[in-house]
């Protein structure tokens, strides 16, 4: 056996894997990255992410598509992978993450369909019509304990706000005092609390980690992610994000979050679409 893990961050401790034989790797499923009782979806995909990134021969996740089949729980876990194909810039793979119950049935939570490659071995070439989330200066946005009339900016029941830095702008976070804007936006300056850099494993669970958009809709609850397709299109630079999420549909019961993620070099570095579940009674 071997554990797979690149830092000695809080981020990287918990998202280690230990390889048990090719292909298959034991777990922790932290409790310190829930929402409520789940454990969050970005967290499990940096998760899987850390194992497919060990499993095949490209080191960067380029494409991760992943099915939320069932509610994750803080504990033992086991993520199975596969190789489907390797090519000589790419690789394809797929990983299932699996818990199970006291009687010894096997639970699978979610399934990865993944392309990695090599981030710096692509070219510079850009042209883009995309620009970086118009944010207030990092000082003028609202923490974790600095929302609107003094109400934490981010509901409680959330282990993992205290894991995050996150300054959300004023503009989107007026659901906190029950005077959400309607618009279904969501921008925030993004660190972890630990100060550990940004980087492509973490921006799995950057996608995935601010309050979701339902808030400025005016609808409160869990909001469970039924699938989330992220694209890393270029590896970070050091220092806070900045992320913006968007909700233009909620309809029969689901709505749809799209995600831009911009570094310090106003590069877009991360983009994701997930669907979701609004919460109930929406």
């Amino acid at each position: 056996m071997s554990t797979v893990t690149i830092g000695n961050s809080e981020f990287d401790r918990d998202t280690a894997v230990v390889r048990r034989s090719p292909g298959v790797y034991d777990t922790q499923l932290s409790e310190g990255w829930t929402i409520i009782q789940a454990v969050n979806g970005g967290y499990l995909l940096a998760l899987m992410g850390r194992a497919l990134g060990d499993a095949l021969a490209h080191p960067d996740p380029f494409s991760v598509t992943a099915h939320y089949l069932t509610a994750s729980v803080p504990g033992p876990a086991v993520i199975r992978t596969e190789t489907i194909r390797t090519g000589r810039t790419m690789s394809t793979g797929g990983a299932t993450l699996v818990q199970f119950q006291e009687d010894g049935t096997e639970v699978e939570r979610m399934r990865v369909l993944a392309a990695y490659g090599d981030l710096d071995a692509l070219p510079d070439d850009v042209r883009t019509t995309a620009k970086p989330p118009a944010l207030p200066p990092y000082e003028h946005c609202l923490g974790a304990d600095s929302g609107p009339g003094g109400r934490p900016a981010i509901p409680g029941s959330t282990r993992i706000a205290e894991r995050l830095n996150l300054r959300l702008d004023p503009a989107t976070a007026g659901w906190a005092v029950g005077r959400p804007s309607g618009k279904g936006e969501m921008r925030a300056w993004f660190g972890l609390a630990d100060g550990r850099d940004p980087d492509p494993l973490s921006l799995l669970l950057t996608v995935d980690a601010l309050p979701p958009t339902a808030f400025d809709i005016g609808l409160t609850g869990w909001v469970p992610t039924v699938e989330l397709t992220t694209h890393i299109r270029r590896r970070p630079a050091p220092g806070p994000l900045r992320v913006s999420i968007t909700t233009r549909n909620l309809a029969g019961g689901f709505l749809e979050e799209d995600a831009e993620v911009w570094d310090t070099e106003d590069r877009l570095v991360a983009q994701s679409r997930q669907l979701a579940r609004a919460p109930l009674g929406a």
